[in-house]
């Protein structure tokens, strides 16, 4: 929710209002004259702007058919709702930043959260070779059974394995092609303490093979003269995912039309196949909210 706020600062969005829950699933009651796409009495799902005046959790809202996909019947309204984001950002990461093509390698850090898991079962259906870390023992075992097989898990919880060590060894020295991170250390000082199972930046550099490329969810991220200097003699370069971006440019419309389209079909043939999740009432939206808040790798499914 303060990432919202900040983001909608940041790109001049002025309100007192966040909408939360934008991610939406439901009936088309009505549309407006101008309206090509759509019906009433379609299905669809879609994500709200930032600067959508609605929460999805809001029993009717106004919005933009161009952020709106149709939603084919065998795919539930909660998994539809539960996954597009995700889904969205796994494409965006693979696709517009790392450039994915068969025979590629990369590495997914995290792979057992939603957003890992739907970048781990899309680059294996691209034919990417997929490698993956776990935080804990049932992560690992988790991952170990996923089908297509991941290359190799990589637990880096009770210093099981040295990350760096294991990418060069599975790669034969020469890295990965692509990285997609969960956080990143910035300071040795921060990578030094136990409960931190997060990989320090110049391991993450020295993981990609020439011309690879690291793709970042942190947006604080600095990068000192050494780190420069390596990507540098690896032809190599860092990519920050902002799926936000999508929305916040009317040029892109008909790419991120076609990235929802794609997603949504690939989950209604089972290529993307989340972790179900039980959709909760309206009335616990507040204390499901407080949860989430507090566990930012949890997403909770409201149904109206």
């Amino acid at each position: 929710y303060q990432e919202k706020i900040k983001i909608n600062e940041d790109v001049g969005i002025q309100t007192d209002l966040v909408p939360v829950g934008r991610e939406v699933a439901g009936v088309v009651l009505q549309v407006g004259p101008k309206v090509t796409f759509f019906q009433p009495k379609d299905e669809v799902v879609g994500i709200l702007p930032l600067d959508s005046l609605c929460s999805g959790l809001c029993e009717v809202i106004d919005v933009d058919e161009c952020v709106l996909v149709r939603r084919p019947e065998k795919l539930s309204a909660a998994c539809a709702a539960a996954t597009l984001r995700d889904g969205v950002r796994a494409y965006t990461a693979l696709h517009t930043h790392a450039g994915i093509a068969a025979g590629h390698t990369l590495l997914v850090l995290d792979g057992s959260s939603n957003f890992g898991l739907m970048c781990i079962q899309l680059a294996s259906y691209c034919g990417l070779k997929v490698l993956a870390t776990s935080n804990s023992a049932e992560e690992q075992a988790f991952l170990e059974q996923l089908r297509p097989a991941v290359a190799r898990v990589i637990p880096v919880y009770n210093g099981c394995s040295d990350l760096l060590s294991a990418v060069l060894e599975e790669t034969g020295g020469l890295g990965v092609d692509a990285v997609i991170d969960s956080g990143v250390c910035l300071f040795i000082e921060e990578k030094q303490l136990e409960e931190n199972l997060l990989p320090h930046k110049h391991d993450i550099i020295s993981m990609l093979s020439a011309g690879g490329t690291w793709v970042t969810s942190h947006q604080d991220l600095q990068l000192d003269p050494p780190d420069c200097r390596l990507l540098f003699l690896k032809s190599a370069s860092v990519s920050f995912l902002n799926p936000e971006v999508w929305t916040t440019s009317s040029a892109q419309q008909g790419r991120y039309l076609h990235i929802l389209k794609d997603v949504i079909e690939k989950m209604s043939t089972g290529v993307l196949r989340p972790q179900p999740q039980e959709a909760m009432p309206l009335y616990e939206a507040v204390v499901v909210m407080e949860t989430i808040q507090r566990q930012l790798r949890k997403t909770a499914v409201i149904q109206l």
